[in-house]
């Protein structure tokens, strides 16, 4: 299958901030996984939304929890509804795979955004994910239930995803310090999503 999608993927979000602002949907069928999530973090603790969007509704979840909120994303028209939405927070132009904010974060969560890179540059992933934690650090992403790419739609235009194999996903965690904690693929309690909730040990 063509990169040419996976390449195209910050264009694609850029062009379709508006819609997606829209059509997000709001149900917060996400909230057991956060709630899960949020347990392991310290009060006030210190989270790096990874691929955040508009903030919308994952972000403004954890503000509302009282969390200090850094969200970084590599469309602008993205970031700037982030800004207009929470003011108070954190947002940065960036793309995730040049992450390199020289800090660490009690919580990194990638939400329906570290899936649309390639197989190769999820792998690379790995490496910003331990750069930005420390032991005790919790990580939260969404994948596919099994290695492959697909393609969906967005307005009319291709939406890129793909997946490693969940044993790849256990050794590159376990590579770099971080234990499962839970994993569910295709959780029918969360739209089908395949979810993983990571600690890291040391």
């Amino acid at each position: 299958m063509s990169n040419k999608a996976a390449e195209g993927i910050l264009a694609l979000y850029q062009r379709h901030a508006a819609a997606f602002a829209e059509q997000r949907s709001r149900a917060l069928f996400e909230k057991t996984w956060l709630e899960k999530f949020a347990t392991r973090l310290p009060p006030q603790g210190r989270v790096v939304d990874i691929g955040c969007g508009n903030g919308q509704p994952i972000a403004g979840w954890l503000i509302a929890q009282g969390f200090q909120l850094t969200g970084v994303d590599g469309a602008p028209a993205m970031i700037d509804r982030a800004r207009e939405n929470f003011p108070q927070q954190r947002w940065l132009l960036q793309d995730m795979r040049q992450l390199a904010l020289s800090e660490t974060f009690d919580g990194l969560i990638a939400w329906d955004s570290f899936f649309h890179l390639t197989r190769d540059d999820q792998q690379q992933m790995f490496t910003r994910f331990e750069q930005h934690s420390h032991a005790g650090s919790v990580l939260m992403f969404t994948s596919g239930p099994e290695e492959g790419e697909a393609l969906g739609q967005m307005e009319g235009e291709t939406l890129y995803h793909a997946s490693l194999a969940p044993q790849t996903y256990r050794t590159l965690l376990a590579e770099i310090g971080f234990e499962v904690v839970d994993v569910v693929l295709n959780d029918p309690h969360c739209t089908g999503h395949s979810v993983w909730l990571a600690q890291r040990q040391a």
